[in-house]
């Protein structure tokens, strides 16, 4: 399907000609889903969905594009029959877009991001040194089993791999949703630090809670790359995605995340996927508020670029 037929993010006029400010990298993959499935048909619902997502911010000086250029790439896709060889196709498909713009995935399980790290490696902010990256993870799972149902590169072991592909820390937003084992290697492994849903929303008083994680965020230095895993929010804002659990983040709760990840005087953000998009049988409000997420991000990114934070 040629550019002009092709829907392209938030509806917007895109050129044909790169290089482009913004990318927006559908990855429609599916392949170890445990119990609803739908995240293959969840970018291209999420980019549909968009269309209706208002362009203004009040973080902008004007309403998106805000006078940067956008490009909808082509969705990944792959004949590959292993679920090995299917991963290495999607490295494949990111390695051509590290470090010339910046991208927005949209996925597809959250077993596409081992893959996506492995590529952003590369990255000249990283130079092969993938210790240097912060992970921040909006997630209801730790995603940190070593395997799930024999399989070690699942959904469910996505940050495992991703710590085992070498990234230097995981910050874990929102987590209410794990084994035994996670919780203890999140004790143990000093590049874990995991923000329980009820200490930082359940009003427990908790010690730290929401300021300390916002301070947390407040301090990292280096590269950083979101991944947003969508049942991070609470469950009755994505009733379709895999696997929605309530006690999780409002949308407000999750933009403050997000600005204050972009705002952190030493942070550079690489990158975002906004993953395990589902559409609903019943409605569109899963892809729309998935829509919402990779929207802020990118608009946080526009905001810190016409800053000078983002050069």
């Amino acid at each position: 399907m040629d550019n002009d037929r092709r829907a392209s993010f938030l509806g917007l006029k895109e050129s044909h000609e790169g290089p482009w400010d913004v990318v927006i990298l559908p990855i429609p993959f599916e392949m170890t889903t445990s119990w609803i499935e739908g995240t293959e048909k969840g970018p291209s619902a999420c980019i549909d969905a968009s269309s209706q997502v208002e362009l203004y911010d009040p973080l902008l000086p004007e309403e998106l594009p805000c006078g940067l250029s956008f490009h909808t790439a082509e969705p990944w896709s792959s004949e590959a029959g292993t679920l090995m060889d299917q991963l290495d196709s999607i490295r494949e498909y990111f390695s051509e877009w590290v470090g010339e713009s910046f991208p927005l995935i949209l996925g597809g399980e959250h077993g596409i991001l081992p893959p996506i790290m492995e590529a952003l490696s590369n990255h000249p902010e990283l130079q092969g040194d993938l210790t240097r990256l912060t992970l921040v993870q909006i997630d209801a799972h730790a995603d940190l089993r070593d395997e799930l149902q024999g399989e070690r590169y699942s959904h469910g072991t996505a940050i495992r791999r991703a710590l085992d592909a070498g990234v230097g820390r995981v910050i874990q937003i929102g987590t209410r949703a794990l084994s035994k084992s996670e919780a203890e290697f999140s004790m143990k492994d000093e590049r874990v630090e995991t923000w329980y849903a009820r200490d930082i929303l359940g009003g427990l008083g908790r010690e730290g809670g929401w300021k300390g994680m916002l301070e947390s965020i407040s301090e990292i230095e280096g590269p950083v790359w979101i991944t947003f895993d969508i049942d991070g929010l609470d469950g009755k804002l994505v009733p379709s995605t895999g696997t929605p659990v309530p006690g999780g983040l409002s949308h407000w709760a999750a933009v403050e995340v997000i600005e204050s990840v972009f705002s952190a005087s030493g942070i550079k953000v690489l990158g975002a996927d906004v993953n395990e998009i589902a559409p609903g049988k019943e409605g569109p409000l899963t892809e729309f508020n998935a829509a919402l997420i990779a929207t802020k991000i990118i608009t946080c990114h526009i905001a810190g670029y016409l800053s000078g934070k983002g050069e």
